[in-house]
């Protein structure tokens, strides 16, 4: 008897947040034991679509309110999901602006949290310019580096 193999999508929504001095907002973070960077965003819920969900992340995240500017990529490419072995990735990202004023704290440095505890979380903001994509942890994320790159600098 063959066994059935289920495999899921697993649907991911980002945010690019760009300010006057030609930074993009990045979050390091603590999840599932390991340390990474990443743009601020999160996983789509059943039921909502993806604007949706990254204007709920962004209050999750940022404690604020968004504007969507408009959507920036969605994958193109099959990339398996790194933490679960049946799952099919694919990210969404909005280039997006704050609604009002930047309310919450942001870092100098990278991982700037006193421990690593799951769910912790650091914003900072590093110049376009500089971005790295080994810099990112994740594949897709070091490829929206590259094509901001080449857009914004």
């Amino acid at each position: 008897m063959k066994k059935d193999i289920i495999l899921h999508f697993n649907i991911r929504v980002y945010g690019i947040l760009i300010n006057d001095n030609n930074e993009v907002l990045l979050s390091d973070e603590f999840q599932l034991n390991q340390r990474m960077t990443k743009f601020p965003g999160g996983g789509l819920k059943f039921g909502e679509g993806p604007a949706d969900c990254i204007k709920r992340e962004a209050i999750e995240e940022f404690g604020q309110e968004i504007i969507i500017i408009d959507h920036f990529y969605t994958t193109e490419f099959f990339q398996k999901a790194l933490f679960y072995p049946d799952h099919q990735l694919i990210s969404i990202y909005y280039r997006i602006k704050l609604a009002g004023p930047q309310k919450f704290v942001v870092a100098t440095k990278p991982f700037d949290f006193k421990k690593n505890s799951n769910g912790i979380q650091s914003f900072r903001w590093e110049k376009i310019i500089t971005l790295n994509p080994d810099d990112f942890t994740f594949p897709i994320d070091k490829h929206v580096c590259q094509l901001l790159k080449e857009k914004f600098s």
